[in-house]
């Protein structure tokens, strides 16, 4: 992976993130990058377009302690972006990065708890796992979030 900056949407600071996946096509015909922001204890996938500021995000959490889970709980895309596939493309690079880095999903976001009832069995067969979240998965997304705003 290489890494690469473009200015934060609505921020003066620099975004900072290892580049996922270049290129690829989003639905209205405009090129689509998926990247990383590694953060502690939040993080996310994000997407950008033509080469911007990223526009989409889907946040999780590396739980401390389990080793190797990662819990999805928000994904979100610029409205104004909607109806492309960027969150569909944003999801499938999310968990193609889960197998590689040999995650198990717990998803609390209801995209990847949609995605994964529909398609769990094509993600187990590519070699990923997941697990239906806890209320201890809950809690603790929840007071992430609470402490980090």
């Amino acid at each position: 992976m290489s890494t690469y900056e473009s200015g934060a949407s609505g921020s003066d600071d620099q975004w900072k993130g290892n580049l996922m996946a270049e290129g690829t096509t989003e639905n209205a015909g405009t090129s689509a990058t998926i990247g990383i922001e590694i953060a502690d204890p939040i993080s996310a996938y994000t997407v950008a377009v033509d080469g911007g500021s990223p526009i989409g995000r889907a946040e999780y959490v590396d739980p401390p302690g389990a080793g190797d889970e990662r819990i999805f709980f928000h994904t979100e895309v610029d409205p104004a972006f909607t109806g492309r596939g960027l969150a569909g493309q944003l999801l499938r690079e999310a968990l193609a990065d889960s197998i590689r880095v040999g995650r198990t999903v717990v998803p609390v976001c209801p995209l990847f708890a949609r995605h994964l009832s529909k398609h769990g069995d094509e993600f187990v067969a590519a070699g990923g796992a997941f697990r239906t979240p806890t209320d201890a998965d809950i809690a603790l997304v929840t007071r992430l979030v609470r402490e980090r705003s």
